[in-house]
């Protein structure tokens, strides 16, 4: 499933969900905006309305008050930003951007073994 990359600020929406699962706005405005002096519902309120358009959060209207739940995880999500980033950057190929971090010393030990079982099987 092709997906949009998100902006931060909805990313940080999907992020609490993705930790928390099915939040009422109220718990999101919250979480995001812990200290804010100034009313951010409306903020919040355009958010969530983008990622429901967009496709990434489903409201959930039967406990009389809405609930917004993520439509994918958190992996699917990291997986298709990947393969978007490798059809731009190396015609569809993740070698050259796993190659990448092995030598830059950008994966820790363990998650080379883990590449290393995957390969393996």
């Amino acid at each position: 499933m092709k997906m949009p990359a998100l902006p931060n600020s909805e990313l940080a929406v999907m992020e609490l969900l993705w930790r928390r699962g099915r939040l009422p706005a109220r718990q999101i405005q919250e979480a995001l905006y812990p200290d804010d002096s100034r009313p951010q519902h409306g903020t919040v309120q355009r958010l969530l309305k983008r990622l429901e358009e967009k496709g990434y959060v489903v409201r959930d209207r039967d406990l009389g008050v809405n609930l917004f739940s993520p439509t994918l995880s958190r992996e699917t999500y990291a997986s298709n930003q990947l393969e978007s980033l490798a059809n731009r950057l190396t015609q569809g190929s993740l070698v050259p951007i796993i190659t990448r971090l092995v030598e830059d010393d950008r994966l820790p030990a363990g998650e080379i073994e883990k590449l290393r079982q995957l390969l393996e099987e």
